[in-house]
């Protein structure tokens, strides 16, 4: 009997994505984790996450179906989604992950405050790329940084997303490098 790799990191878009959005987060992964990735739908509806109250979708139900979807060989899964998410003590959230876990989500409706996607498309991208590496770095059991320019920084409001740098403090990323190594994967 063969041993399936787990070696992949797997980017699960919700809905439809642009190429572009797709390509700067299949990019990032390699960048950042230094493990490679591929693009495979595995939820098509996340109806069952709605929280009609709110109305917004609520991302810890999402990450329990994504974890029980994903595929054997998928070390890691991120979601993108447009839906607007929330944790129940927050009033929305860019992304969720599950801490050590397997999961994150990251929604793009917030991502545009500010800006138009078309016009300043390159900034958009910037946006979801970091919140993306965020939400990926939890997964790897990075938690919130002080360092304000580091991804792994806590954001409470667009401005402090746009103010942090597009890479992991020295900190963050001997944490992931020290985890990597722990997971056979450096």
């Amino acid at each position: 009997m063969t041993a399936i790799s787990r070696e992949t990191i797997l980017i699960a878009p919700i809905g439809d994505f642009d190429a572009d959005i797709l390509y700067a987060v299949e990019k990032m992964v390699p960048r950042i984790f230094g493990m490679p990735c591929r693009i495979e739908p595995l939820l098509d509806d996340i109806g069952f996450a709605w929280n009609a109250e709110r109305r917004q979708f609520h991302s810890t139900a999402i990450l329990a179906e994504l974890s029980g979807k994903a595929p054997i060989d998928a070390f890691k899964v991120i979601a993108l989604t447009r839906k607007d998410l929330f944790i129940p003590i927050l009033t929305h959230v860019y992304g969720e992950a599950q801490l050590g876990g397997t999961s994150c989500i990251v929604s793009t409706c917030r991502l545009t405050s500010g800006i138009s996607t078309v016009g300043q498309r390159s900034l958009y991208l910037e946006r979801i790329t970091k919140e993306t590496a965020h939400e990926l770095g939890h997964t790897f059991d990075l938690r919130h940084c002080k360092d304000h320019q580091c991804l792994m920084h806590y954001c409470r409001s667009i401005g402090d997303v746009d103010a942090k740098s597009s890479q992991l403090c020295r900190y963050c990323e001997v944490l992931l490098n020290d985890q990597l190594k722990r997971e056979g994967r450096r």
